[in-house]
């Protein structure tokens, strides 16, 4: 090849390249060094949520030598938590880390992505998302509003919440300004509860204060160190409302798209990574946190009855009707993670329940 048409085929890619990455005003070329902006709902090493995001955030640039530099900002360093939805699907930033039933305001649907009531745990939100058509119907909500999103966490079944009386019929739930979110807080609602949702880090302030009267937040492990005991002595298990809570990556969708396929590999296999860890890192705190709540804070642990279950669950069906009638879309969400919910749950029922019930048996656990 002579020297000329060498030159030639050097400028003509180096001016293909610049041509394609203006087609969408990202801080980087596709497969060069990039910099990332990530906002999150979660305050600053907040243990297992914020240090998760953060952890995720790490991984990024370490699983690409620093190629991809990411900018975390936890909430209210960039925008309030609320806002990060925005803030990506604007194209402000690049990535969120949030549980999506956040944005259940903007499309109920939303809610199946992260938990709802009678929900799927862990296992079977995996496999849901992974195998069961999950992730389709995600892609196809998200991407009405310009989004990407991908399983980035779980916090597993969560506790019922913390109450400042004992709620031994529904009938004490009546009237009870409750932090609760989601198509939990809807559910709460039918019975009589007014559900509030406020940001994790504003949860304190509010039960101390009385503003609110309960509050669900995640397990034993975060509820510890929020201090929530000291402002209610009542702590309800298990929760109906977010039997396995999974968090979101959530990315500006035409930025997704001018990645190279290599490059999404990696934000997928960093985000899979940190659904794994911070699973992980919740079950192995839980147990040893609860055991300091009741023995060292004095700390009530009740078990919701079988009628206030069945309360739960008679009310979820009805906020279930409502969400089924809202879309096409949303019709087609729940009638998908209904399936899954019969088949997976059938399984679980002879396999991890049946054994776990028998070793603790055994064991006497």
């Amino acid at each position: 090849m002579s020297m000329d048409r060498r030159k030639f085929l050097k400028t003509a890619a180096v001016a293909g390249g610049v041509a394609a990455a203006s087609t969408f005003p990202t801080p980087a070329l596709a497969s060069g060094n990039m910099e990332i902006t990530m906002v999150a709902t979660w305050g600053r090493d907040f243990p297992g949520l914020g240090t998760g995001a953060q952890r995720f955030a790490a991984n990024l640039e370490a699983m690409t030598d620093g190629r991809m530099k990411v900018n975390y900002f936890a909430a209210n360093e960039r925008v309030k938590a609320f806002d990060s939805f925005d803030e990506v699907a604007s194209g402000n930033a690049q990535i969120y880390h949030a549980a999506d039933y956040y944005w259940k305001g903007k499309h109920p649907a939303w809610a199946y992505f992260t938990a709802v009531p009678f929900g799927l745990t862990y296992t079977e939100i995996n496999a849901w998302i992974h195998f069961g058509g999950g992730q389709e119907l995600w892609d196809e909500l998200a991407a009405g509003y310009g989004l990407k999103c991908l399983p980035c966490g779980n916090t597993g079944v969560q506790m019922g919440g913390w109450f400042r009386k004992e709620i031994n019929s529904v009938d004490d739930l009546k009237g009870l300004k409750m932090r609760i979110p989601g198509l939990g807080g809807d559910v709460m609602a039918k019975l009589g509860v007014s559900p509030i949702s406020v940001p994790g880090g504003q949860i304190y302030e509010n039960l101390i204060s009385g503003a609110i009267d309960a509050t669900e937040w995640v397990g034993p492990y975060n509820d510890y160190l929020m201090k929530f005991y000291e402002a209610a002595k009542y702590y309800y298990y298990p929760g109906m409302h977010e039997p396995g809570s999974m968090l979101s990556c959530g990315m500006n969708l035409e930025w997704w798209e001018n990645l190279t396929d290599a490059d999404q590999a990696i934000i997928k296999a960093a985000a899979g990574q940190e659904n794994v860890l911070m699973i992980s890192e919740y079950n192995a705190n839980n147990g040893a946190y609860l055991e300091k709540l009741v023995s060292e804070q004095g700390v009530k642990l009740r078990r919701f009855s079988d009628d206030i279950y069945d309360s739960f669950a008679e009310a979820s069906e009805e906020v279930f009707a409502e969400v089924r009638d809202h879309s096409d879309l949303a019709a087609r969400v729940h009638a998908s993670f209904a399936e899954a919910r019969t088949s997976l749950g059938a399984w679980a029922k002879i396999s991890d329940q049946a054994y776990v019930e028998q070793r603790n048996r055994a064991l006497g656990v």
